[in-house]
């Protein structure tokens, strides 16, 4: 048996790389989404693999989707005790799903290995 947890966080993601925005409506948005993922993750026992479902009506580019995740990443590494760099423990999966307007969000799946 492994052990996994599943989260969804009601975040309406932006992908970083095209957006256009004041440096502090970004600081506020990255901070908020940082707020509610801490809220709703639990920490998690390392090795593991997280991946990170973008729910959302229009799909990101390959290249902007983990952008669109960073905030996420960066709290859910922290949570879990570590960095989210390469050399440490966490392996990261991004993927991403169309939804109905107002229906966006992150679903967080965890799997330790």
């Amino acid at each position: 048996m492994s052990l996994t947890a599943h989260y969804f966080l009601p975040i309406k993601t932006v992908t970083g790389l095209n957006a256009r925005e004041h440096h502090m409506t970004r600081a506020r948005r990255v901070k908020s989404e940082r707020n509610v993922t801490a809220l709703v993750v639990k920490p998690f026992p390392t090795p593991c693999v997280v991946r990170l479902i973008r729910l959302s009506t229009a799909l990101a580019d390959d290249d902007n989707l983990p952008g669109a995740c960073k905030a996420i990443r960066d709290e859910i590494a922290k949570l879990c005790g570590c960095g989210d760099s390469p050399r440490d423990p966490i392996t990261w999966v991004y993927a991403q799903e169309k939804c109905k307007r107002g229906q966006h969000g992150i679903k967080v799946e965890m799997l330790a290995i």
